[in-house]
């Protein structure tokens, strides 16, 4: 069965009968020429007339040509054949801090702002991997399902603001079992595979409030999860929480201000927990999370994450571009026999 992989193409198939035509026309308007020359004994002996077969061939030549052109323009393809593809990568899941705490302007213009700018530098270079989404402070939000849809991830990254979690505070155990447990591909008994083709970004300034984030890491540890974790903030000063329904003002408790304070010494537990896990303290500063990937995570062990199979056909367009060229080509070299007489 001929498949063409350019159908819009045949449109142009009118070209063909429009150069016949227009050939037909150019011979009607030479007789008619000849005729208003001169008399017919001079006009044989001066300008003999074409012969019909002659004229006959050259058109069907010019016919030939472009349609073999147009039809080459359409890609004509057979001999189909599916070729299984196999797509390999990792498996990242990006657990971020959304509580108020976040919206601290040590790092500008605050601290989770500056976590999606750094998210979104990372998806910029991903190449096959999966990503998902998960937004925690006192509870625990899926945003996205692990996906290479990058569009619809950006634009649930996007959406993180205080108000995505449901509740307020710093539960980061809970955001770990949570990913684990709900974004992570599962095997058929409903729990996460182990394989050591999985990464859990966290991404917190907090301390956290009771929730065992070092056992829920082991946990992780045990479905082969790697966490790496990145700290925003001050482990020392920490700093001012501003409050989100007053401009200008800061959080209090008791009469005095909050200030969030990173527990650097839980978050590096957390990650030694699992195998091969890493902190990376920020603190105040920057961080190319982009070289991160690669340095940590492209370079890491792969899986298979999708098996298909895509539709090849071979091409043969190139079979009726050369019979259209040689036909044009011999078309305009072509004599006209001539009936000359005596």
């Amino acid at each position: 069965m001929i498949h063409l992989g350019a159908p819009e193409w045949i449109h142009a198939m009118w070209l063909a009968p429009a150069a016949v035509l227009a050939s037909v026309h150019a011979l009607g308007a030479q007789r008619r020429a000849r005729l208003r020359f001169a008399d017919d004994a001079m006009r044989d002996a001066i300008m003999p007339p074409p012969r019909i077969l002659a004229s006959g061939v050259k058109i069907a030549l010019l016919a030939l040509g472009m349609a073999g052109l147009v039809i080459a323009l359409t890609q004509p393809q057979w001999n189909k054949r599916e070729i299984p593809v196999t797509r390999r990568g990792r498996e990242v899941v990006f657990v971020v801090d959304v509580s108020r705490s976040m919206l601290a302007t040590d790092l500008a213009p605050n601290r989770l702002e500056r976590a999606k700018l750094w998210i979104r530098d990372l998806t910029s270079v991903l190449e096959g991997d999966s990503v998902g989404l998960v937004a925690f402070a006192g509870a625990s939000v899926v945003k996205c399902p692990l996906t290479r849809d990058i569009g619809f991830f950006e634009l649930a990254l996007e959406e993180l603001t205080p108000a995505t979690a449901p509740r307020g505070g710093t539960m980061i155990g809970d955001a770990i079992r949570k990913a684990v447990t709900h974004v992570f591909e599962l095997s058929p008994r409903g729990k996460p595979e182990a394989g050591g083709f999985r990464d859990l970004v966290l991404i917190t300034d907090g301390e956290d409030q009771g929730s065992l984030p070092v056992a829920a890491a082991e946990t992780a540890a045990a479905a082969g999860v790697r966490i790496i974790a990145i700290g925003l903030g001050s482990d020392t000063q920490g700093s001012l929480v501003p409050d989100p329904d007053r401009p200008g003002q800061f959080l209090t408790y008791e009469g005095e201000p909050v200030r969030s304070m990173l527990d650097s010494k839980t978050l590096a537990d957390v990650a030694k927990a699992t195998p091969g896990g890493v902190f990376l303290n920020v603190g105040t500063g920057n961080i190319a999370l982009d070289e991160v990937y690669r340095d940590l995570i492209r370079s890491a062990e792969q899986t298979t994450l999708e098996t298909s199979s895509v539709t090849e056909y071979q091409q043969m367009f190139w079979i009726f571009l050369a019979i259209g060229l040689a036909c044009l080509f011999v078309e305009p070299v072509l004599e006209d026999q001539r009936r000359w007489s005596a």
